[in-house]
């Protein structure tokens, strides 16, 4: 079944009947929302994009620093910058697993200040044409 859902931020087009795979993408959103406005600045800007897949979300915090890079989307894992704040650690590993469910990638891209993070999932197409629906040609 088809069903799009607007979360307020970004329409999210799901194909599945089942609640929890429906809401999965909606919970990977809100956890990079949820991070970003943990460590953004109080004038700082979080950006949300939403396009082909592909959903991005950065923000004006201080990023990540290199070291911790390969580690953030492990599970427990928290920057030593992190273990001050509130928190388990389980947020990215989370994205993670939901992109990984829909056969897709998430990635933490450093930018000058602050940080990207890009969820990309494989576009579905959800009733193929049939011969029956085929467009007719001229």
């Amino acid at each position: 079944m088809r069903n799009v859902r607007d979360t307020g931020l970004v329409r999210v087009l799901v194909v599945d009947d089942d609640e929890a795979v429906r809401s999965a993408l909606e919970r990977a959103i809100g956890h990079l929302v949820d991070n970003a406005l943990k460590w953004s600045p109080a004038d700082g800007r979080i950006r949300i994009s939403a396009a082909d897949g592909r959903v991005e979300v950065s923000d004006d915090g201080p990023g990540i620093p290199a070291d911790d890079l390969p580690y953030i989307f492990d599970r427990f894992y928290r920057s030593a910058r992190a273990r001050a704040l509130p928190g388990s650690g389980l947020g990215l590993a989370i994205v993670r697993r939901i992109a990984d469910m829909h056969h897709g990638t998430v990635e933490a891209i450093p930018l000058q200040h602050g940080v990207k993070f890009r969820i990309s999932v494989p576009e579905i197409v959800a009733c193929p044409p049939t011969p029956e629906r085929a467009p007719l040609r001229s």
